[in-house]
């Protein structure tokens, strides 16, 4: 099964760096091929929120539309996102990724793994160097993203994902 694992050190606090991953409606604003996201459900589980997601991605004339369930774990400083237990959702058999951020001298370390499986070997070998290209490109969005959203300096007014945990 393919996968993508990278670590990278930003200038921005752990929990900025959590709020903007979290903040999961904000992803066609920027995000690689992600054309529209829709939160479906939204629940806690104890100190973790649970969130069923509807995303679509588009690349030229290809569109799909598949569902997430994304676990925010506030105290861990984790997302946590991928299928939902026993289903099979657009173009994956298969899709976990996971988000950890760690602090780190002048800002945090960001920790970004995804693995995936297509549903058909030809979905594979059309789409699959691209997914690739994607995912390696994913963190970058997010750096890009937290310095629009943060600035240089990583002060900003409270974030969205604060806004709904009463921060």
């Amino acid at each position: 099964m393919p996968s993508f694992s990278t670590t990278r050190r930003v200038p921005f606090s752990p929990r900025q760096m959590f709020d903007l991953v979290a903040d999961v409606e904000r992803y066609p604003e920027f995000l690689p091929l992600c054309e529209g996201l829709a939160v479906k459900k939204r629940e806690r589980e104890g100190d973790k929120e649970l969130l069923l997601a509807e995303m679509t991605v588009g690349y030229r004339a290809f569109r799909e539309t598949f569902v997430s369930r994304v676990m925010l774990d506030f105290a861990r400083m984790q997302v946590d996102a991928g299928s939902p237990p026993g289903t099979v959702s657009g173009p994956f058999r298969q899709l976990q990724n996971r988000w950890n951020f760690a602090h780190a001298p002048e800002g945090c370390d960001v920790h970004f793994f995804i693995s995936y499986e297509f549903k058909s070997l030809v979905l594979q070998i059309l789409v699959g160097s691209l997914f690739d290209r994607v995912f390696r490109r994913y963190t970058l969005a997010f750096e890009e993203r937290a310095r629009t959203v943060y600035g240089a300096s990583g002060a900003s007014p409270i974030s969205g994902a604060q806004a709904r945990q009463g921060r």
